[in-house]
């Protein structure tokens, strides 16, 4: 790796981190500090390509003097070490040489939804969130976050955006997967040791920093709503309760998180000013700075100047710009304009001594990880490192053990754990996966148990490629046709139902119809298979509370935690199984022919990256669906299964065009 030649006191590591602070921001002008103040969007591959989503170039992110980088993309371990790589090779050649804090989204989680979070394409899978919200264990917790920091540390990866220390106060909100859940006592303790887990006792050079979000809490939406959407952008506290959820976040500062990321909310009915939190003085000078104590960063939520400007919508852009910053932002998140920030300077809108109390902070957090001592990393060992086995059967243990029993029926054939070797009609479950455990038939009728895994339902907003179509919001009710669907099968044979939770779901019109129901906060066939077979052992209690209708719903307050009248399942429910012991998988033969034979793709487990890199797969999609082949977002979903994108991208087309898509595919 490059070694850089000590020029400047900044950049002797013997020196104490404040004077090196100091010196380099002597040495800096207004637009060098302006510039530290912005984290965009940059995205992997040729510098001098378009950015995504309409986004500036990489190149123009260095040509405006920008360090700090929020990158999403990845597909190999080893590409996004070298892109790291040639990131800093490129600031390293700067006049001041300021390495590049580049920065990501939960990228661990086994999910199909990629809104709130990354696929994990080449890091190890554990569940999210809500799984370990599930386990309520502070040392796996921790231990998972170590792994995020060795699997980040091996591509360049040095800063987190998460965790996301929200309370999941209303049950229809759509940010809830990304959350512990809705036990403040389990967000805070969960929330502290993934800091832990991350950054150790102290911000240092192994270390990866930490951004807490959303703050004051994230959770309390009126009518359940976010505000990513105008519609979502008020946070209400009926019951009284915005000091709870204020209470991860006093524990997260004591543990010496990094920064903080208010959210785009903004308070209603409160003491507070009713606009955006992050314009909102209030909440982040007077309660955040002075009553809490917080002297780390302050970054806002995305695009709060060019999108999300809730209740500033009256002002300028500048007017805004300088509103933020008189709040107590110290980074604009996914804004890549400095330039507007140096005229306001210049003009007199903005103090430059504020502008440098913003910059030593950021300074501060550089220094702290060893980013001016050692920006570079080893691409030869990236994919050693990265989702290496034993990471892998780690998080498949965690997925596993955080699956939750909430319903299991006596003297039924589909009580669990279920006996090796029986007959299996599934649905949502990988054939050959199946065929290890059972024997895998292709009629309800002629099985002795079925297997089904559904997942939570919502509403279908937006259209393909639109943000808001990976929210997962409104009505927590399943239609009449998945009711149907369900029956259909439980009628004729007993029946086995695993559900996805990215959030409650009202699951008391089917409990009379499936013998025993299981849920799950992200997990493989793999791990699954492993509980209901008996392998291993369901160790979850539900995270949040199951209401037992809407109407419960509705009538429940935002702001408090598990209040609905009737619950289906109270919070932490969890059933054991009963005088468990391992079972052992038996030594079965494969199954003569795959799922999707004759041709070379099965559908239920193929990426669309990897179809879409196929010629003749390529052409068959875009003649199919055109509007997804070109949209931009695509690159967020190049990781997720086809089947799981067809059903969020495509939820409008008509089922024999989608047959005829799948039946075209399936020859090649």
């Amino acid at each position: 790796m490059v070694q850089l030649d000590t020029r400047f006191p900044y950049e002797d590591k013997t020196l104490d981190i404040g004077k090196r602070v100091e010196d380099l921001l002597s040495r800096m002008s207004l637009d060098d500090k302006v510039a530290l103040m912005f984290q965009p969007l940059a995205s992997l591959g040729e510098f001098t390509e378009p950015g995504l989503f309409g986004s500036p170039s990489t190149q123009t992110l260095f040509d405006r003097g920008i360090s700090h980088f929020n990158v999403l993309q990845a597909s190999s371990a080893r590409e996004l070490a070298e892109w790291c790589n040639a990131v800093q090779r490129v600031a390293a050649a700067t006049p001041l040489r300021i390495p590049v804090t580049i920065s990501s989204d939960p990228r661990h989680a086994f999910s199909n939804n990629p809104g709130a979070g990354l696929m994990s394409g080449p890091f190890s899978q554990w569940p999210e969130m809500l799984g370990f919200g599930a386990l309520d264990d502070p040392e796996l917790i921790e231990k998972f976050a170590d792994t995020v920091r060795r699997e980040y540390l091996a591509v360049g990866l040095r800063a987190a955006l998460h965790p996301q220390v929200d309370i999941a106060s209303d049950a229809r909100w759509s940010r809830a997967n990304g959350t512990f859940g809705s036990d403040a006592d389990v967000v805070a303790r969960l929330g502290v040791g993934y800091v832990r887990g991350l950054q150790g006792t102290e911000l240092g050079a192994t270390s990866v920093a930490t951004m807490a979000k959303h703050f004051p809490g994230g959770g309390p939406q009126l009518d359940g709503e976010d505000p990513h959407f105008s519609y979502g952008r008020e946070q209400v506290y009926p019951g009284g309760r915005f000091s709870l959820h204020l209470e991860p976040f006093r524990q997260l500062i004591a543990a010496g998180v990094t920064s903080m990321m208010p959210y785009y909310g903004m308070p209603v009915g409160t003491e507070y000013e009713e606009v955006g939190f992050g314009f909102n003085r209030g909440i982040l000078t007077d309660l955040l700075r002075d009553e809490l104590g917080f002297d780390g960063v302050i970054c806002s939520d995305w695009g709060i100047l060019t999108r999300t400007f809730w209740g500033v919508e009256e002002l300028t852009y500048e007017q805004r710009m300088v509103k933020s910053i008189d709040a107590g932002v110290d980074q604009f998140g996914g804004e890549s304009s400095p330039s507007d920030l140096a005229s306001l300077v210049r003009d007199g809108s903005i103090a430059e001594s504020r502008i440098d109390s913003s910059v030593r902070r950021l300074l501060r957090t550089k220094f702290a990880l060893g980013l001016f001592d050692d920006r570079f990393v080893d691409p030869e060992l990236a994919d050693e490192r990265v989702g290496a086995a034993e990471a892998r059967a780690a998080g498949v243990e965690a997925q596993a053990a955080s699956l939750t029993l909430l319903q299991n029926a006596d003297q039924s054939p589909a009580h669990l754990p279920l006996r090796p070797g029986i007959r299996v009609y599934a649905e949502g479950i990988d054939r050959d996966r199946l065929n290890e455990w059972a024997e895998v038939v292709d009629d309800p009728a002629a099985a002795d148990v079925a297997i089904l895994r559904a997942v939570a339902p919502w509403e279908r907003r937006g259209a393909p490629g639109d943000m808001e179509i990976f929210f997962h919001a409104g009505s927590l009710e399943f239609s009449e046709r998945e009711l149907d669907r369900i029956r259909r099968i439980s009628d004729v044979v007993p029946t086995v139902l695993d559900l996805y939770l990215d959030r409650p779901a009202i699951v008391k019109p089917l409990l009379d119809d499936v013998d025993s129901l299981i849920v799950n906060f992200g997990a493989s066939d793999e791990a699954l298979l492993s509980v209901l077979f008996g392998n291993r052992e369901p160790k979850g209690s539900l995270p949040f509370e199951i209401p037992s209708s809407m109407a419960d719903v509705v009538a429940s307050l935002p702001d408090v935690p598990s209040d609905t009248a009737h619950p289906s399942f109270p919070i932490h429910s969890g059933l054991r199984f009963s005088a468990w012991q391992p079972t052992e998988r038996p030594n079965r033969p494969p199954l003569a022919m795959s799922t999707d034979a004759p041709g070379r793709w099965k559908l239920d487990r193929a990426l669309l990256g990897d179809l879409l890199d196929d010629p003749a797969a390529y052409a068959i999609v875009e003649r199919y669906l055109p509007e997804l082949v070109h949209n931009e977002a695509i690159v967020m979903i190049r990781s997720m299964p086809f089947d799981g994108v067809l059903d969020i991208a495509a939820p409008n087309v008509e089922p024999s065009v989608v047959a005829a898509l799948r039946a075209e595919l399936i020859a090649l």
